[in-house]
């Protein structure tokens, strides 16, 4: 996955991604934008994570999600 499928649901998508990884700014949200590969490297930057445990991490997260 390179793009997380959230056009026009990126607010509500960040206040998820905050419940889940609570250390993500704002700022860090913002250069996200949607991006999955932004994602996974605030993930490892944040949290010290290895690539497969970050990307288990982000896809084991996205399966729980209702959007």
């Amino acid at each position: 996955m390179t793009h997380l499928p959230v056009e026009g649901n990126w607010k509500q998508v960040k206040g998820k991604i905050k419940e889940q990884w609570g250390r993500h700014t704002d700022d860090d949200l913002d250069v996200i934008d949607g991006k999955c590969d932004q994602l996974e490297g605030k993930i490892q930057e944040r949290y010290g994570y290895a690539k497969d445990h970050r990307t288990k991490d982000i896809d084991d997260w996205y399966r729980r999600q209702t959007w």
